[in-house]
């Protein structure tokens, strides 16, 4: 059972997201050719310090803890990709995925960014992944179980020619970064079965299609964490934290807007 959040909580939780945005603009006005994915994540990692804010995803356990404040996954690095020495050349594209907990509230999201000019059918990967993840953020103001948004995400990514990460789903979030319920991006069995759940004020959740341009079926590194395609073609991820409100839909990991003004 998930638990539902009230309307000061979620404006407790619009902080870390908050924080999460910003560290994420940090982090792209960072990507280009020559800079390495170590050095846009410890960008990232000061930013988190100076805010006293907790990094969400270093040290979570495995069977090596995972070393950084940021997963960063390149071309056909899916996601949970370690940051390090390697060097972003122009044509790659790069999925930086980042959380934080503050104030003992959690937010998490992921971009997805082109180095410099790339394949316009790499380009068109980015534009669709952006895209569902948008497609269900509008949907969830409109439908009433997540099944329904599900089964339309799905249905766009597979018209555009792509597949949808099956290995990964989203997740509810509050006060810790992953909670219930299990958020697919494409209608299982196991939310036909017993998985569904209603779009009810009070809902959090952390959204995050991962949209391949081949096969949807990954394969794990020998560094224990990145998950890269089978068939080694590109891969994007975007994700947004997103409160369900009286008013319908809040990205709390957005910019700024009307909501914060109330």
């Amino acid at each position: 059972m998930h638990i539902l959040r009230s309307p000061r909580e979620i404006a407790q939780m619009r902080k870390a997201g908050l924080l999460v945005w910003q560290a994420h603009q940090i982090a792209a006005a960072l990507v280009r050719p020559g800079i390495t994915t170590g050095e846009i994540d410890a960008a990232v990692e000061k930013f988190f310090a100076e805010h006293n804010a907790i990094p969400l995803f270093k040290g979570v356990p495995g069977k090596v803890p995972f070393p950084a404040v940021t997963c960063i996954s390149v071309n056909e690095e899916v996601v949970h990709g370690i940051p390090g020495k390697r060097v972003l050349r122009e044509g790659d594209i790069v999925s930086i995925d980042t959380g934080c907990k503050f104030e003992g509230w959690c937010g998490d999201s992921a971009v997805t960014h082109p180095v410099d000019k790339i394949d316009p059918q790499v380009e068109r990967l980015l534009d669709v992944t952006r895209g569902v993840l948008e497609l269900a953020i509008d949907l969830m103001g409109k439908r009433n179980r997540w099944s329904e948004v599900a089964g339309e995400m799905g249905t766009f990514v597979r018209d555009a020619g792509f597949a949808v990460v099956e290995s990964f789903v989203g997740h509810g979030i509050g006060r810790e970064m992953h909670e219930d319920p299990q958020v697919p991006n494409f209608v299982s069995a196991q939310l036909r079965r017993n998985g569904d759940f209603a779009l009810e004020p009070g809902l959090v959740i952390a959204v995050e299609p991962m949209v391949n341009m081949g096969t949807k079926h990954v394969k794990s590194l020998p560094d224990f964490w990145t998950q890269a395609t089978q068939d080694s073609r590109p891969s994007a991820h975007f994700e947004h934290t997103i409160a369900m409100t009286e008013d319908g839909p809040w990205v709390l990991t957005g910019p700024l807007g009307p909501k914060d003004r109330k």
